[in-house]
């Protein structure tokens, strides 16, 4: 069995609350409820979950989804090893066994049929069969279900079935006011408040972009990699075309609209 500790947040992750999510988080944790955290890329999903674990002092075991990922890459599988096969717990199997938080970071990217699998994890039952095993887990009293996805990519074919989605309590997340955006820069990064502010005035433009060209606006996350470059004394201008612009679009006369807010913001 694994070992809890390697799975605590070991310092305070940096996360302002935006409201009441904080509270209505751990309400849910305690009445054993899974939760979905919706919101664009790159505005502190993550973080927030990372955050919470610290505050409950939970294990948080995270994974990445994408399409290629199967149930028995959440669930486990047998290993064929010189003396025969041994089974290895998957993520999942891992976090109900040890009471830990299980974070599926944009369940959306995975196959339909391998979310299936989580369905009885987020009900009554509380548990998972390991049908290779022929194994009924009981879910720890700690465990609890976390995933997140990114409600501007949906489509018919990369959404969630209502079946899930109806088993889960959830949050919509957002980017920060302003205000609170530049104190994130400031605590991140050590960046003065004047700087951090500008930063998230040219944010705040290409934010005003999506669906005028842009699939999505420029994150927290961008602004944050922006503020760390620029404390690591490269140009203003500079630092904002390689972390705000140039990752985010390759249309011509967006990024000469996103480097003019650049070139006039910090003149």
């Amino acid at each position: 069995m694994s070992n809890k500790d390697q799975y605590l947040v070991k310092t305070e992750p940096f996360y302002q609350a935006q409201g009441k999510e904080v509270v209505l988080y751990e309400a849910a944790y305690h009445a054993k409820l899974p939760v979905m955290v919706k919101g664009p890329t790159g505005c502190g999903k993550s973080r927030f979950v990372e955050y919470m674990a610290w505050k409950l002092q939970k294990p948080l075991i995270t994974v990445a989804c994408n399409e290629d990922m199967t149930a028995s890459d959440l669930v486990g599988r047998y290993l064929l090893e010189a003396n025969g096969t041994r089974w290895l717990d998957g993520p999942l199997t891992t976090a109900a066994r040890i009471g830990a938080i299980c974070y599926l970071d944009e369940i959306v990217e995975a196959r339909q049929d391998t979310t299936v699998v989580i369905h009885p994890l987020t009900d009554h039952r509380r548990n998972l069969p390991l049908d290779k095993k022929g194994e009924l887990i009981e879910a720890h009293p700690d465990f609890q279900l976390v995933i997140s996805y990114n409600p501007g990519y949906q489509s018919l074919m990369k959404d969630l079935k209502q079946s899930t989605k109806q088993r889960f309590t959830a949050f919509d997340f957002d980017y920060p006011s302003p205000e609170l955006e530049t104190l994130i820069l400031t605590q991140e990064t050590g960046l003065a408040e004047g700087t951090a502010a500008k930063l998230v005035k040219i944010g705040q433009v290409g934010r005003n972009l999506k669906g005028h060209g842009l699939d999505e606006g420029i994150s927290t996350r961008l602004l944050v990699y922006a503020a760390m470059l620029i404390k690591r004394g490269v140009d203003a201008g500079d630092a904002c075309r390689m972390a705000l612009v140039r990752p985010i679009t390759d249309d011509a006369d967006i990024r000469a609209t996103l480097d003019h807010a650049i070139d006039t913001t910090f003149i």
